[in-house]
């Protein structure tokens, strides 16, 4: 793909999947992979489009369900969206009901998601169902390679058992 992109539009596109990587390393307890360790074949219906699971304990999530303000700030702060976004905490603009709720509106976090924006536009469930994966050259898969490693596999187990059905 040659697209030119000035040095802001390269920045602010870079910016996107960094600040859903920090969402996944700020939240406790989190289940990244879904059932992945498990013997089940992975299901793309009930992973993000990444292959992330997001936790019922995630605390943006928590701060949404709650309408916590307070909890809102400190998920913001903590993601540091100001710096990767370049903007003030709102909180009415700072939430999240989960990258898949489409009955919701998205936040600053799920609407600057790249991963998910491919994977929906391709018509995927999540990012095992494609077959580029392992060469993608998302942001996401630079940033944290090993996870990257870990949806491949989450890949190959899918594909197995689709081949085997």
């Amino acid at each position: 793909m040659n697209k030119k992109q000035s040095r802001r539009e390269f920045v602010r596109n870079g910016s996107k999947i960094g600040l859903a990587c920090g969402a996944f390393a700020c939240c406790p307890g989190m289940k990244v992979f879904g059932n992945f360790f498990q013997d089940e074949v992975p299901d793309p219906k009930k992973l993000n489009y990444c292959g992330y699971s997001c936790p019922p304990d995630c605390p943006m999530y928590v701060a949404t369900l709650e309408n916590d303000t307070a909890k809102k700030e400190q998920a913001f702060k903590d993601w540091k969206i100001e710096e990767k976004y370049g903007i003030e905490f709102n909180a009415d603009e700072v939430f999240c009901h989960t990258c898949k709720n489409k009955d919701k509106p998205q936040g600053v976090v799920v609407s600057n998601c790249l991963v998910r924006e491919c994977a929906i536009g391709r018509g995927y469930d999540c990012c095992i169902e494609c077959n580029d994966l392992a060469g993608c050259g998302f942001d996401l898969w630079n940033t944290y390679p090993d996870f990257h490693k870990l949806v491949i596999e989450m890949q190959k187990k899918y594909k197995a058992a689709i081949e085997k059905a």
